[in-house]
């Protein structure tokens, strides 16, 4: 559930703002939001310095895989201060990059003269042997100079490279090359050298990249020291008194008003307006936290004045997941290798695993009822023992999807009628769920052939009745008309959201076809020598490995949207909220 908010405006002596920051922050309970323009050059430097240092460690992470050699070490205040010794590495290997880039075109402009000394030309031109160099682009022979030798040095697709030699000055219908200041393998030799300190200053990176602890500390820091000026700039003052603002946690006031007391703070305590930007914190069951891993993955959360869906999300979600992988055997797999990863992770946060368990469990119980082992067609009897001979009927599996997304959006209706109990828009949820369920037998009726009920039919006209006369309350007509003028386009959305459960049933079966398809593939004609055994094995292995995938990212694509578009879109959630972060900031950390 989303916990209750109180926002708080703060009052302290302008000499002691530090010493109330420092107490907040031992604190660790209020969310602070600025009450100034945040600038300033103090600012303006720990954003300076945090951003580069994320930069130099997002750059180490593609050194992490990358050997080292035994013969480089760190010193210690290299190990102290990683970051600082990578981006000085980081900088010097662009401009080195640079060196070789101009190095590697001053190679390929001097290869088609060959490796000569410059120095030779230049002192023959001191006794008066003038030697020049030219291209020409064409293939057509080049006429020397009278009194001059010509000297063809290579001819390519480019054209032609020669040398003229003669006395005193003359000229030639070319393009004369410039004399360079160095032979080719003088600048080959230099190219070596700075590929050699590149690779020295790559292994010193690689080297750098395994102190992730020390990293992640100096981040930490940073990140601390930023958000301590971020906290501090923002504050108000006016007549030497300095204020802040912030929101907390309702429960958590008499901690707030006892800290008040110690440090002689000013108080004013109340409700969110509706225009705050509140921030949002969640506190579940310790049943419904397993499904927190799913919510950080896909980086969403309600907003404060949204609901949390989680406790819905997580029973929908494992029924979904169970049908969309379908298979009792796959089921088992799952519950196998999350057992064996707890196991050898025992620091690690014990929820994703509880999460991948019980989806575990209920794709067994699915796979058990409706008969389906590794896609296996004739089972041993004490496991047809389990199965629902309904469920197994692909008309009646359609069925249930088509039910399933009836009470699913139902469930959403009736929240969002709770939600507004007091006011005439709950009626207007009433005529969705009217909507909702002749849109389940409409669809019943149009793709599975069941017989339309009667009393199905006065869903429709009571439905839409409803949402014409409620969905709008009479003072706000003149700003949510366009509200009336969108309902046809939504009530065809509502029925289209409803057919959309039938990938349930489609997804699900299409990973038994699959199933099938490789058993039959591996053992449809027999086995009948070692080698048939071996090939059948591995034809098995890698089609229900493929499958696994398969089924692993139709739960993403269908299970995952069902939830967060679906149903969401039905309960009005745009996922519009942003994290509680309570000011705790470690000590070291608070420097001006």
């Amino acid at each position: 559930m989303i916990v209750k908010m109180k926002k708080l405006t703060l009052l302290c002596l302008e000499d002691d703002r530090a010493a109330a920051l420092d107490a907040l922050s031992d604190l660790g309970l209020l969310h602070i939001t600025p009450v100034t323009e945040l600038k300033g050059e103090d600012l303006e430097t720990c954003h300076s310095a945090l951003r580069e240092a994320r930069s130099t460690q997002l750059s180490l992470q593609a050194y992490r895989k990358q050997p080292v050699p035994d013969a480089v070490t760190l010193s210690e205040s290299d190990r102290a201060q990683p970051l600082a010794k990578a981006g000085e590495l980081l900088l010097r290997k662009r401009a080195l990059a640079l060196e070789i880039d101009a190095l590697r075109k001053e190679q390929m402009v001097l290869e088609p003269y060959g490796d000569f000394n410059p120095a030779t030309i230049t002192s023959l031109r001191a006794q008066g042997l003038t030697v020049r160099l030219y291209h020409t682009s064409g293939k057509k022979p080049v006429t020397p100079p009278d009194g001059a030798l010509l000297h063809l040095i290579t001819s390519d697709s480019r054209g032609q490279y020669f040398a003229i030699v003669g006395q005193g000055d003359f000229a030639c219908e070319a393009s004369e090359f410039p004399l360079p200041t160095r032979s080719l393998s003088e600048a080959i030799a230099a190219r070596d050298l700075v590929n050699s300190e590149m690779n020295e200053i790559d292994s010193l990176l690689a080297a750098l990249s395994r102190e992730s602890a020390t990293i992640q500390t100096l981040i930490a820091a940073l990140e601390g020291k930023d958000a301590y000026v971020t906290a501090r700039v923002g504050m108000g003052s006016a007549n030497r008194i300095a204020y802040l603002q912030g929101f907390f946690p309702a429960d958590l006031l008499p901690d707030l008003q006892e800290a008040a007391t110690q440090h002689g703070w000013g108080l004013v305590i109340d409700d969110p307006a509706e225009d705050d930007q509140v921030p949002t914190l969640i506190r579940n069951p310790a049943w419904v936290r397993p499904i927190d891993c799913i919510f950080t993955m896909l980086d969403i959360l309600p907003g404060y004045r949204e609901v949390d869906i989680r406790s819905v999300f997580l029973l929908f979600f494992a029924l979904f997941f169970a049908i969309l992988v379908g298979d009792a055997g796959y089921g088992a797999i799952f519950l196998a290798i999350a057992i064996f990863a707890r196991f050898k992770n025992r620091q690690a946060p014990r929820e994703p695993f509880r999460l991948v368990i019980f989806l575990s469990l209920c794709t067994i119980v699915w796979g058990a009822i409706t008969g389906n082992y590794f896609g296996i067609l004739h089972l041993p009897a004490p496991l047809r023992g389990f199965e629902i001979p309904w469920m197994k009927d692909d008309h009646n599996l359609m069925a249930f999807s088509f039910l399933v997304g009836a009470i699913h959006l139902t469930v959403a209706h009736v929240w969002s009628g709770l939600k507004q109990i007091k006011s005439t828009r709950a009626l207007a949820q009433l005529g969705w769920i009217c909507l909702t369920w002749f849109m389940y037998f409409l669809a019943s009726n149009m793709i599975l052939g069941a017989e339309l009920p009667a009393w199905g039919k006065v869903l429709c006209p009571v439905g839409l009745g409803l949402l014409i006369l409620f969905m709008t309350p009479v003072k706000h007509l003149k700003t949510e008309w366009a509200d009336h003028v969108m309902l046809p386009f939504d009530v065809i959305g509502n029925f289209a959201d409803l057919v959309s459960y039938v990938r349930l049933f489609a997804v699900g079966s299409a990973g038994l076809a699959v199933a099938i398809a490789f058993n039959e593939l591996a053992v449809g004609t027999g086995i009948d020598s070692v080698g048939g055994a071996i090939k059948a094995s591995i034809i098995l292995f890698l089609g229900h490995a493929l499958n696994i995938v398969l089924c692993l990212m139709s739960i993403l694509v269908h299970g995952v949207r069902l939830n967060t578009l679906e149903f969401s879109g039905h309960i009005g959630l745009e996922w519009a909220g942003f994290k509680y972060a309570p000011f705790a900031i470690p000590r070291t950390a608070r420097q001006e």
